[in-house]
């Protein structure tokens, strides 16, 4: 069986304040479609840990110290020819110095 790569999920971990900005945003750099629909998002509100390091600049919390948040995992879709943008747009506004950014594969089957 051959499998073609045409799209691909992106996952990101943000504040849930940032949600709108970041679909709106998305959606202008092509990605958050589905068939004849847009602006498509799904989020699920997550807790997350970290510790900022000596040369951080954190958006939450304090140098050296382990932290604790809320945050959301969101979801869209991407055709894999707007991926470098869409990546580019979620580093332009994402509030964190480190985003977490995922590009999962999605199998054309």
């Amino acid at each position: 069986m051959n499998f073609d790569i045409k799209e691909v999920k992106i996952e990101i971990y943000i504040p849930e304040e940032y949600i709108e900005e970041i679909r709106n945003a998305l959606t202008l750099a092509g990605a958050c479609r589905a068939g004849n629909y847009d602006h498509v998002l799904s989020y699920q509100s997550t807790k997350g840990f970290w510790r900022p390091l000596e040369n951080s600049h954190p958006f939450h919390g304090e140098k050296g110290t382990i932290c604790c948040g809320t945050e959301a995992r969101v979801e869209v879709r991407c055709p894999v020819e707007f991926l470098e943008e869409a990546v580019k747009t979620v580093r332009r506004i994402h509030p964190y110095e480190e985003p977490v950014i995922n590009v999962i594969p999605l199998l054309d089957v």
